[in-house]
């Protein structure tokens, strides 16, 4: 836990949360990491993409994303009732449907659309670029806070569907009852700072604006060139030497 009282923006969060991470570090051209396991950081955009670039800025590390859509009541839609993700992944808060009159034609409602948003979002920050294999992989999922768990826990489904050898739950600020909450479904949980007091992920952040979609196409577009030359820098392997 950092004993900062906040933070000053995404960046410095994720240049913090790399230290705490340094273990899944690549090291030069070496094609995994310390741990022997070849580490992917995935984002869950928006705001988890600043944070996460700058993980895998920091540790040299593939970036990519993880698309989850936080399911809101319908009058109120800040207020989580649950998520879903590709693959047919729903997670939903207890006693839902049913909570507050929230019946489950409405929740299907909110899913349909949220699932719509998953496609375009998908379409715009990737283009034509493949999704990324995770099978046998370390995917840290990176994020820029939680609130109630539920996008998080979707996208650790979403992980482990694609087979994902371990799973790193890493992100600056969370409520210790959601950390608690997910710690039975992750291997590993890398949380800075658990304030008991913790009303909104907003609140422990000095500069909180909202990520656009051209921010995270940009901060992607860098990551993923840095990747393509580390590859051509990469030697051949032995047996292709002459």
């Amino acid at each position: 836990m950092t004993d900062l009282e906040r933070f000053k923006n995404r960046a410095q969060a994720g240049k913090l949360l790399a230290r705490q991470l340094a273990a899944h570090a690549r090291h030069g051209n070496a094609p995994q990491s310390a741990n022997g396991l070849d580490a992917i950081v995935l984002a869950l955009p928006r705001g988890g993409v600043p944070v996460a670039f700058a993980v895998a800025m920091t540790l040299e590390l593939e970036l990519d994303l993880l698309i989850v859509r936080k399911l809101g009541l319908p009058w109120q839609p800040e207020y989580a009732i649950g998520a879903v993700g590709s693959g047919g992944v729903r997670v939903l808060q207890p006693g839902v449907p049913g909570l507050m009159g929230v019946t489950r034609e409405e929740v299907d409602a909110i899913a349909a659309r949220e699932l719509a948003e998953i496609d375009r979002r998908a379409r715009v920050y990737r283009g034509g670029r493949a999704e990324p294999v995770l099978t046998g992989r370390v995917a840290i999922i990176v994020d820029d806070g939680i609130a109630t768990g539920s996008t998080m826990a979707a996208a650790v489904q979403v992980a482990r569907r694609r087979q994902a050898a371990r799973v790193v739950v890493a992100v600056p600020v969370a409520p210790p009852e959601t950390l608690r909450m997910l710690e039975p479904d992750v291997d590993e949980l890398v949380c800075l700072a658990a304030p008991p007091r913790f009303r909104a992920v907003s609140q422990w952040y000095d500069s909180f604006d909202q990520t656009s979609d051209e921010e995270v196409q940009d901060l992607l577009a860098m990551a993923w060139r840095h990747q393509d030359d580390r590859r051509l820098e990469q030697p051949p392997n032995r047996e292709d030497r002459t």
